[in-house]
């Protein structure tokens, strides 16, 4: 006797998923239970979980040779998502239900009690599964809310290996229909630690701080200690606009992947804050089996790095390849996958090693000391950043006043808001997202602007991706004016923010 059911292998979005037939074998020999098909030690685990979730479930399994095959048996497999199938296979197989799952795609892990538990990367499964034009799914209830992430989708959420079985005896598959209408109701109540309204002065970074989340651009803060450069980059998420349902449905299959979130949505912007002794997998990803690393769970969020010179210089050369094309790709002996990172990078870093060169403290530095500590950030990642601000010293009698003609953190989220419609309205995206061809397609710069920027480029020492950065910062400045002109005035605000040599 030979049966079937299907379930699915591909947990990356945008990853080719890969069908999956679960097919069981009953033959008359030693009572044992045989794996094969290229499976991984979690899935030759799976024999033990589910003899003792039939038990626990009161369903006899058979006193029969079962051999399990997963095919097809040439591609790799590993995790615990097929355990459900390969219980309901055998059941099949044995007459144990009645009915299969016939055209739908089955996911969840047993436990030994019976329960069934949520698997990691439910969304990246089902969306792979969509893919390949499948639309029936029984999967475990703990991963329902994140399934319903995706629309025009059938679910059918089970608790328990009990009622699974109850469920196939009674010939009555109710597949529920998903929307995600209900996300597009949902309104963000985060409450972040730190606003803009809490910070005294400071308005040429708040400003810099603007154009990055308005156009999604990276930026370095630098300044002595003690003068808001990590509290300014821990209130940026304030101004920045909720999460859309597609970015809120990759945002939460990166964490389930990362084994951060099971069961639960994330609403709000992510806002990573790795310490300078993380390892390079942990920032980066992988593994031995590869998962998402911090730069990746910052997708369409905040990566922020305090004291940026202090993180060893491998962690921050991976940062060139997301911070210049968005994604990230992790290749390991066993398997090679890409990762989406598209993340505002915000960076802290002091002038010197004592942190007052430049302020009212006197510097204690050497100069060669200043040079080499300000040279540990290679010139490829600096060029890949936008924006750069010194952060000063605040008068000390401004600290305990406020002002209330500032601007809240409301106020700017409207501002970022407004300009970033406008972006996506013109392109389709953001302007840290345009091409070269794009550019020149636009052709924003009047001639005057042209003139500036060729000359400034020329005496600044500009590399041509230096120089298109700043037509793209140029274009979030102008973007926040409303103009569709990039005039004199927006590159030469534009050039501030480059990063000049350093001076002794």
């Amino acid at each position: 006797m030979k049966n079937s059911v299907k379930t699915i292998l591909g947990n990356s979005i945008g990853a080719k998923g890969v069908v999956v037939d679960v097919e069981c074998h009953l033959s008359n020999s030693l009572p044992n239970i045989v794996i094969v098909g290229f499976a991984a030690k979690s899935i030759d685990e799976a024999k033990e979980r589910i003899r003792g979730a039939l038990a626990s479930s009161e369903i006899k399994l058979p006193k029969k040779r079962i051999t399990i095959n997963l095919a097809p048996a040439d591609v790799p497999k590993e995790g615990s998502s097929f355990d459900l199938a390969i219980a309901i296979s055998i059941m099949k197989t044995a007459g144990i239900v009645k009915n299969g799952s016939e055209g739908a795609i089955v996911i969840g892990e047993l436990g030994l009690d019976g329960s069934i538990r949520p698997v990691r990367g439910i969304i990246g499964k089902i969306l792979a599964a969509k893919d390949l034009g499948i639309n029936s799914f029984i999967i475990p209830f703990g991963n329902l809310e994140q399934a319903s992430l995706i629309p025009d989708i059938e679910v059918i959420a089970v608790s328990n290996l009990k009622d699974t079985y109850n469920l196939l005896n009674s010939g009555k598959l109710v597949f529920k229909r998903t929307s995600s209408e209900k996300l597009k109701n949902y309104h963000e109540n985060t409450k972040d630690s730190v606003l803009f309204d809490d910070i005294s002065g400071q308005e040429r970074a708040k400003r810099a701080l603007v154009i990055a989340a308005a156009g999604h651009h990276n930026i370095l803060m630098s300044g002595p200690p003690g003068t808001g450069k990590s509290m300014l980059a821990k209130a940026l998420r304030s101004i920045m606009p909720p999460l859309s349902v597609k970015e809120k449905l990759e945002v939460t299959h990166l964490h389930s992947l990362a084994n951060k979130n099971f069961d639960n949505i994330i609403h709000d912007r992510p806002v990573r804050s790795p310490h300078h002794t993380s390892s390079q997998v942990s920032i980066v990803g992988g593994g031995s089996s590869p998962r998402p690393g911090e730069i990746s769970l910052s997708h369409h969020g905040i990566l922020f790095f305090d004291e940026l010179p202090e993180f060893n210089r491998s962690v921050l050369e991976a940062l060139r390849q997301p911070l210049e094309d968005n994604r990230i790709s992790v290749s390991r002996a066993k398997d090679s996958v890409d990762y989406p990172a598209h993340f505002i990078l915000v960076a802290t870093a002091n002038p010197c090693p004592c942190g007052y060169y430049d302020s009212k403290k006197e510097c204690i530095c050497l100069p060669t000391s200043i040079v080499r500590y300000q040279k540990k950030i290679s010139g490829p990642v600096i060029d890949r950043i936008d924006l750069y601000v010194d952060v000063e010293d605040i008068d000390h009698k401004k600290l305990l006043k406020t002002n209330h003609s500032q601007k809240k953190s409301s106020d700017y989220r409207s501002i970022v808001g407004k300009a970033r419609d406008r972006q996506i309205s013109k392109y389709g995206k953001l302007n840290s997202e345009l091409t070269n061809r794009d550019i020149k397609k636009l052709s924003r710069l009047d001639k005057e602007a042209e003139n500036m920027l060729n000359q400034a480029a020329e005496k600044l020492g500009l590399s041509a991706r230096g120089y298109v950065r700043s037509i793209k910062v140029a274009s979030t400045i102008a973007d926040l004016s409303s103009k569709d002109k990039i005039g004199v005035a927006e590159i030469s605000e534009a050039l501030q923010y480059r990063k000049m040599p350093v001076k002794l």
